[in-house]
């Protein structure tokens, strides 16, 4: 598979992606004190975090810097220590992914983009939802004492939460996916905001 090599030359050096990642898009912690928007008023959101995925005998971590605005997505993922690994790009023309050496890849859309690239589907559409507490109509729903997604069953998909505080509005700040056959995938996030939808409307 391809992603290995990338992620073992982003660790080598920090190329122009790495750059930029540094220098106008860090990932920067929640500052103290301040509250995430409503979990409600996360339509458009940008969020910034660590993940963790372990596929089959192979694991990865790092940080994820990601920006949501209706069919557009872009994520940034870097190295725990911030070096850029690959940018993940999707919109209604597609989805395209450059990793840290400068290569694009192409695809009609991000499962089968990541399924060539990585070797896996990623489900970035459903986890658009599911990273946000919703998706409970496609399958089954825990909520918690505050009503807030608890647990989420889809497919063979296992989705589970965990929050900052008891605010019945507080935006999930730890996703853990599992998918049947040896996928997981772990989100810390440090910091939500809501952004303007995509077509400029308040």
């Amino acid at each position: 598979m391809l992603f290995p090599q990338v992620l073992k030359r982003a660790c080598r050096r920090v190329t122009l992606l790495g750059a930029l990642l540094l220098a106008g898009c860090a990932i920067q912690p929640s500052s103290p004190g301040t509250a995430p928007p409503p979990r409600d008023a996360l339509e458009a959101f940008s969020l910034e975090g660590r993940f963790s995925l372990r596929h089959e005998d192979k694991n990865y971590s790092g940080r994820l810097s990601w920006r949501h605005q209706g069919a557009n997505n872009t994520l940034l993922l870097a190295s725990p220590f911030g070096q850029g690994m690959a940018e993940i790009t999707t919109s209604e023309s597609g989805a395209r992914l450059t990793s840290s050496d400068g290569k694009v890849y192409a695809a009609p859309d991000a499962e089968t983009l990541t399924q060539q690239v990585l070797g896996y589907p990623l489900p970035l559409a459903r986890l658009t939802d599911w990273v946000r507490g919703r998706g409970a109509a496609e399958g089954l729903a825990e909520l918690d004492a505050y009503q807030r997604p608890l647990r989420l069953r889809h497919e063979d998909w296992s989705i589970d939460y965990g929050y900052a505080s008891d605010d019945p509005q507080a935006p999930p700040n730890r996703v853990f996916a599992e998918r049947v056959g040896g996928f997981e995938l772990r989100l810390r996030i440090d910091e939500w905001n809501s952004l303007p939808p995509a077509d400029g409307t308040p």
